[in-house]
């Protein structure tokens, strides 16, 4: 609460209408649309949507027809905020899916302001030992559907003047690589993130700024879930991290995509913010 005073009568005292009417918060998403991609349950999208829906924003979210269950746990948890919010059925790589997807949300919400692309897949194996069938999935998925999602959103914002924000999901391995074999993984990461750049140049001065999340070591998600049987493994991510542990998807994923997502940062486009417990910084 903003605290006001005034020198009239006995001294300094409160003015009422600094407690009746406080200041909105910056962080505040309060009248905003929302989408958010790759957001069934056990995802960095989920938690993305429900920090998106805690700080007042009306969310749709999106995800594979074959995770319809997921995506309607997630449903049900921000309709548990008090949120409008609904969930469309979308395949990233598919040109007409994602566009009905987003004439969906924009009619049934009114509008498009913000965009989370958090889809995405790996494949672990050599690099020659993976097919071509599984490096152009992780490419298609990853990097082409994060060029999808974000120009196809892009157009609405700019159609109807909003003021966008979109978001896009790198890796902290978008400029290093780690120990397991991925070569497509990393590839398509540092793909999105000079996407991510290329994109904010081009939306800059008409109203979009475009930045990127670059996750480190999260745990437990739907894809870091098999480390569970892994515990030495585990134990070692953690402690490669500055701060010493794994990062927990709702409490320090959501943060940064309302910060990313709000007035906070409108003098921020073209960056990437690394949420990686200081991994990227030794």
């Amino acid at each position: 609460m903003r605290r006001l005073l005034s020198s009239t009568g006995d001294g300094p005292r409160l003015s009422v209408s600094a407690v009746l009417n406080p200041a909105p918060s910056p962080f505040s998403l309060l009248g905003r649309v929302a989408f958010v991609t790759g957001a069934a349950h056990g995802g960095l999208g989920e938690a993305a949507a429900v920090a998106l829906a805690r700080a007042g924003a009306a969310v749709a979210i999106a995800d594979l027809h074959s995770r319809a269950g997921d995506i309607e746990v997630t449903r049900r948890r921000l309709v548990e905020e008090g949120v409008r919010c609904f969930a469309v059925p979308m395949d990233v790589i598919d040109e007409d899916s994602v566009e009905a997807g987003l004439a969906q949300v924009t009619q049934v919400l009114g509008g498009l302001d913000i965009v989370v692309t958090a889809a995405g897949v790996t494949v672990i194996g050599g690099a020659e030992l993976i097919s071509v069938a599984d490096w152009r999935r992780v490419i298609d998925v990853n990097l082409t559907g994060t060029w999808l999602v974000a120009s196809r959103a892009a157009r609405h914002m700019l159609s109807s003047a909003a003021e966008g924000s979109i978001i896009t999901m790198s890796s902290q391995y978008a400029a290093i690589v780690g120990r397991q074999t991925q070569a497509a993984y990393y590839a398509s990461k540092a793909g999105v993130t000079n996407l991510t750049r290329a994109m904010a140049v081009e939306y800059g001065r008409r109203g979009i700024r475009v930045n990127s999340i670059a996750p480190g070591p999260f745990y437990p998600t739907a894809m870091t879930r098999g480390l569970l049987d892994d515990p030495d493994k585990l134990a070692w991510l953690a402690q490669r991290t500055i701060l010493g542990r794994l990062g927990e998807p709702e409490g320090d994923i959501g943060g940064a995509v309302v910060f990313l997502a709000s007035v906070s940062s409108r003098y921020i486009t073209g960056q990437v913010l690394c949420v990686d417990g200081g991994w990227t910084a030794w």
